[in-house]
């Protein structure tokens, strides 16, 4: 009986011993070894790019993670060798042993993948901005596509799309610097509020011409130094105004005798010795700068809205370019003329005699023709304060027009004028909108997205 106790006793004593030894086993198999130091680097020219290392002997056969070939090359990284007793006695190694999951494999991206998306629309789609106005001369708002029609070639067309958000503008500046000194002065007064008319999503470039259009400054910030810098080069002297009497009469020349100038050095003009002068003619080469202008404009993507904003009185005379020439330029490319009127174009009477066009005459004043045509709009403005506020004034409403889009049926190029008319279906409004276009491949074009 003790000895079948003692048996007893040994067993439970036994078994209490290796019970302890299996919780010590778990404890140490649950902290595993640090990695040792590797003996040998793998094979480096082995590497390739996305690739890794790409030696057979590396990898273990089933070791191909889903989506790779079963040939698929991998790297593990190496194994611990430590191994640990465990309750049985014999040797397993460490949980460090497994074998770790691979990297994926990165490819370089195609070049379709590598180009900023792009906004395809229809080669047919045409693009209508227009602004609207009570009798009094505000804008109105608040209008939607149901208030408003559009018609092309005498048809009314189906808007696709109508929409009043901002859009940032492409803008030339033109200054005159053909007008005469007192002209000039006050112009160069306003041109200081000039640059605060724009936001910074805006692009300016500026243009002057006298005798013939100048690039002051390529396109820049509209809130840049560059521009600022720019506009204050852009002021010029003018030129001095002809006095009665400057060219014919007693006071152009000194000493006559039987009609003829005695003493050609005391002559009005050095050398001449008749009583009648020939001065030079006037210069004032307005159609030339817009189309300068315009040339570099048509060069902006079109999601922008392409504006020329002329400062000047409106003359033209001496240009290369003819007025129909440089309008056909301007509706093919799809950019509009805004501008401010300044001398003595701007003023009331005078103004007003000037934008009347008689047939077989000369324009005395071919801005505000610009405008129109294009849908543009021009701000009359005498006196520094009234052309600082103008400035301000046109580029708001360049800015916030509505615009409406639809699909012409019109053959896409057949080099045919379409004339464009807009309506709104509401009293005693104005609508201010270009009279037409001329087809081109510009809309066939793939748009990109304007930075805003």
């Amino acid at each position: 009986m003790l000895g079948v106790l003692a048996g007893q006793t040994q067993t439970q004593a036994g078994q209490t011993s290796a019970a302890q030894s299996a919780q010590q086993n778990l404890a140490q198999q649950a902290i595993p070894d640090a990695p040792r130091p590797q003996t040998k680097l793998p094979n480096l020219g082995t590497i390739a790019p996305g690739q890794g290392t790409t030696s057979a002997g590396d990898t273990a056969p089933g070791d191909a993670t889903p989506g790779e070939g079963a040939g698929t090359p991998s790297a593990a990284p190496p194994a611990s060798h430590a191994s640990v007793p465990v309750a049985s006695g014999t040797q397993a190694t460490a949980s460090g042993t497994q074998a770790a999951a691979k990297a994926p494999i990165y490819e370089t991206p195609s070049n379709e993948e590598v180009n900023a998306p792009t906004i395809v629309v229809p080669v047919n789609d045409v693009n209508v901005p227009f602004t609207v106005k009570d009798s009094k001369q505000q804008l109105v708002a608040g209008l939607t596509a149901r208030d408003v029609q559009v018609y092309e070639n005498g048809v009314l067309q189906r808007i696709m799309r109508f929409t009043t958000d901002a859009v940032p503008l492409s803008v030339a500046l033109v200054i005159d610097q053909s007008m005469t000194y007192d002209n000039v002065v006050r112009l160069n007064d306003s041109l200081g509020a000039l640059q605060g008319a724009f936001t910074r999503s805006d692009e300016v470039e500026v243009f002057t011409f006298n005798n013939g259009p100048k690039l002051v400054t390529d396109f820049t910030g509209a809130q840049s130094a560059r521009l600022t810098q720019a506009i204050e080069i852009s002021k010029g002297s003018g030129r001095e105004p002809l006095l009665a009497g400057a060219l014919s009469g007693p006071l152009s020349q000194t000493t006559v005798i039987n009609n003829m100038n005695f003493d050609p050095n005391t002559a009005a003009e050095r050398g001449h010795t008749g009583i009648q002068l020939n001065p030079p003619k006037e210069m004032h080469t307005l159609n030339d700068a817009i189309l300068a202008a315009a040339a570099t404009l048509s060069k902006k993507p079109i999601e922008r809205r392409r504006v020329i904003y002329v400062i000047s009185d409106g003359k033209e005379y001496g240009s290369t370019a003819k007025y129909k020439d440089v309008l056909k330029y301007l509706e093919t490319n799809r950019i509009e003329v805004d501008g401010t009127l300044v001398g003595d174009s701007s003023l009331p009477l005078v103004g007003f005699l000037d934008r009347i066009h008689l047939p077989l005459t000369m324009r005395d004043n071919i801005l505000p023709a610009y405008a129109n045509a294009t849908g543009g709009n021009f701000d009359a403005e005498f006196r520094t304060g009234g052309i600082e506020k103008s400035f301000a004034k046109i580029a708001e409403e360049v800015r916030t027009r509505y615009t409406l889009d639809y699909i012409t049926h019109e053959p896409l190029i057949d080099g045919k004028y379409r004339t464009l008319e807009v309506k709104v279906l509401r009293p005693n409004l104005t609508v201010i909108a270009k009279k037409g276009y001329w087809p081109s491949a510009v809309q066939a074009r793939p748009r990109t997205p304007a930075a805003q």
